[in-house]
């Protein structure tokens, strides 16, 4: 493989606070594409001035330009032996492979609009996500009966059926030629298995057990032990899966220009150490995310309790406009201790919610600042929301439910590596 699958334990955590590898006097405007190989070599497409910016490994600035006659890529991919895959769709209707033996550009396959999303197989074949089309096609370098492109996924016709795609960006083909596509308009991420054209969602909308709320996905890696890390668009941050489900990872406050925030980011690449790189596009920069390694060696876990009810005088909300107004308890958290915290909600109340905020819950937008959330899907009267909460930070976690005027007793169990303070907070409003 050309690219890192990192295996992390399920209490790995991210430094929330990037690091700015390269800004826009390198990277040019809208920064789309990112690929890290398996040598820490940095892969970045400049569209300004069509070029492929490189870094090699411990270098501090780039150690090489490669020029091309390329119009704003989206996407690139390297292959193990150093072979460039590009995006040349929008104007010229291509993808063009920089021949590292040549140093020279060849065009590989003929497209019809922007691939927002290459990568190349284990077998040697070459995906383009066309957003514009609602496909992803294929064409196998190996096969020589296979002379044009051949149909990986979707009909060609926008739809939210599970044949169907609106808006593909990122592709990820594990080693069992299993696909993964981030369908962007429909909120969700689909695994084609090989050989099947009915999709299964994974992540997001409709999928079997969704923890998390995706807002137009784009890029995608699986990490090696099939996890999935996902870029959320149009939520500014990064999203991962683990045993204990999905949480955001970085770019969990809201969008902006902080160094712990991401507006509009495009593409992730893990590096060989499991650091994240992220090409924050409309800050025009690319993002390191360090990975904490002792987030994995934390063996003390503390546990702690509380308990409240939901009764008819508890303030009433509307989680939104199609819902009947429900009753809720907001309760502020102070963290003295970074880490991975578990909070195990009991309640006989049916369809409760919890919801985890990061520095306030506004009641007349309930989703703004959403760090994690859950519900009991399943009216089991347990379920559990899992996040990687910072010390010192200001979180408030909602406990409510989906039906209207419905009261009664509810518990939180809180696992995490301190003890957490629970202060009711008695007039949001």
């Amino acid at each position: 493989l050309s690219y890192n699958q990192p295996k992390f334990c399920p209490t790995a955590m991210w430094n929330t606070k990037g690091i700015t590898l390269a800004n826009q006097s390198i990277v040019g405007w809208y920064p789309f594409a990112i690929f890290i190989n398996t040598n820490n070599t940095i892969y970045v497409a400049n569209k300004e001035n069509r070029t492929i910016v490189v870094w090699d490994e411990q270098s501090v600035n780039p150690t090489k330009n490669i020029y091309g006659d390329f119009t704003e890529p989206l996407s690139l991919f390297v292959t193990p032996n150093g072979d460039i895959y590009i995006d040349d769709g929008r104007e010229k209707g291509r993808v063009l492979k920089w021949i590292v033996e040549t140093n020279k550009f060849a065009t590989v396959m003929n497209v019809h609009s922007s691939c927002f999303g290459l990568f190349v197989d284990i077998d040697n074949t070459l995906y383009c996500s066309i957003f514009a089309q609602q496909q992803v096609v294929k064409r196998s370098f190996n096969d020589p009966l296979m002379t044009s492109n051949r149909v990986a996924a979707g009909t060609g016709i926008k739809g939210y059926g599970l044949n169907e795609l609106n808006g593909p960006v990122g592709i990820f083909v594990d080693i069992n030629l299993d696909l993964y596509v981030t369908d962007c308009d429909n909120d969700r991420v689909q695994l084609f298995q090989s050989g099947e054209s009915n999709g299964i969602t994974v992540a997001g909308s409709g999928s079997r057990n969704p923890t998390i709320t995706l807002d137009c996905p784009s890029g995608i890696i699986l990490d090696a032990e099939k996890y999935l890390f996902i870029v959320d668009l149009l939520n500014n941050r990064i999203v991962g899966s683990s045993s204990n489900g999905f949480q955001c990872l970085v770019g969990c406050y809201g969008r902006g220009s902080q160094s712990n925030q991401l507006t509009l980011p495009f593409s992730l690449s893990f590096d060989r150490s499991g650091n994240i790189y992220v090409a924050d596009n409309d800050n025009f920069r690319i993002q390191k995310f360090q990975y904490i390694e002792e987030s994995c060696h934390n063996l003390v876990v503390i546990e702690t309790m509380y308990s409240s009810s939901l009764i008819s005088n508890s303030s009433t909300y509307f989680k939104d406009c199609s819902e009947l107004d429900s009753y809720y308890e907001a309760i502020q958290m102070n963290i003295n201790i970074t880490g991975y915290y578990a909070f195990l909600i009991s309640s006989k109340m049916k369809s409760m919610y919890a919801y985890i905020y990061t520095n306030n819950f506004n009641p007349f937008d309930v989703s703004e600042n959403v760090l994690s959330h859950n519900k009991d899907y399943e009216n089991q009267g347990q379920f559990k929301v899992t996040a990687i909460l910072q010390a010192n930070m200001i979180y408030v976690v909602v406990m409510t439910t989906s039906s209207q005027n419905l009261t009664g007793n509810f518990s939180i169990q809180v696992f995490g590596p301190s003890y957490v303070g629970f202060n009711r907070i008695r007039e949001y409003l």
